[in-house]
């Protein structure tokens, strides 16, 4: 079969046209097809290291035992009062009393007191009580007649005690005794204690 010059020029633009539309399809992808992995965009990767909390360091603390204000410490508190002290033994020597009297007993102390004698009583006694401890300590008696400002005598004796203790001095006069006042002063260690007075008058 012959074609006309004009049919076969129909034809080959048809044919040419097919071909053109066939290489575009090629070239559109489905509209339903995903897109590529390589085109999305890749979110940035987790990281795997924890995130580590904060150190103790800068965490907020309680004030530390050395920094809190502590309560005054017992060896700064007020002291309490001391115990009362039993007040010590007093062992200082001192002469305790005198007294007068006309005989004495054993212990050497007058056996009864008195201050007026009789003219003719020949031996006045003057018991001095002390009390206290001493090693070495010296009594004196100074008897006078207080109506002539006239020394009779002046004795002492020395005397070592640890407690209470009687010394006992005498004057004696073997003639009466001229009536009037009379007095015997005693010292200790040289220093007037305490001074008697009697007096000698008819009975």
């Amino acid at each position: 079969m012959k074609l006309s010059a004009r049919s076969a020029a129909l034809y080959s633009a048809t044919f040419a046209g097919l071909l053109m539309l066939s290489a575009c399809g090629k070239n559109e992808p489905p509209a339903n097809a995903p897109a590529a992995a390589s085109t999305a965009p890749t979110p940035a990767p987790a990281s795997t290291a924890p995130v580590a909390p904060a150190p103790a360091s800068t965490a907020a603390h309680p004030a530390t035992a050395s920094t809190a204000a502590a309560p005054a410490a017992a060896n700064v508190a007020p002291a309490a009062p001391a115990p009362a002290t039993p007040a010590a033994a007093d062992t200082s020597f001192k002469i305790a009393g005198v007294v007068l009297g006309n005989a004495v007993n054993a212990e050497h102390k007058v056996s009864k007191a008195k201050n007026s004698f009789a003219p003719n009583e020949k031996t006045i006694y003057a018991s001095v009580g002390t009390e206290g401890s001493t090693s070495s300590a010296t009594l004196s008696a100074k008897w006078t007649y207080l109506d002539k400002s006239q020394l009779i005598t002046n004795t002492s004796q020395s005397i070592a005690t640890e407690g209470a203790a009687t010394t006992t001095f005498k004057v004696v006069n073997p003639n009466p005794w001229p009536e009037g006042k009379y007095k015997v002063e005693i010292s200790l260690d040289g220093k007037s204690i305490t001074t008697q007075n009697f007096e000698i008058k008819k009975g």
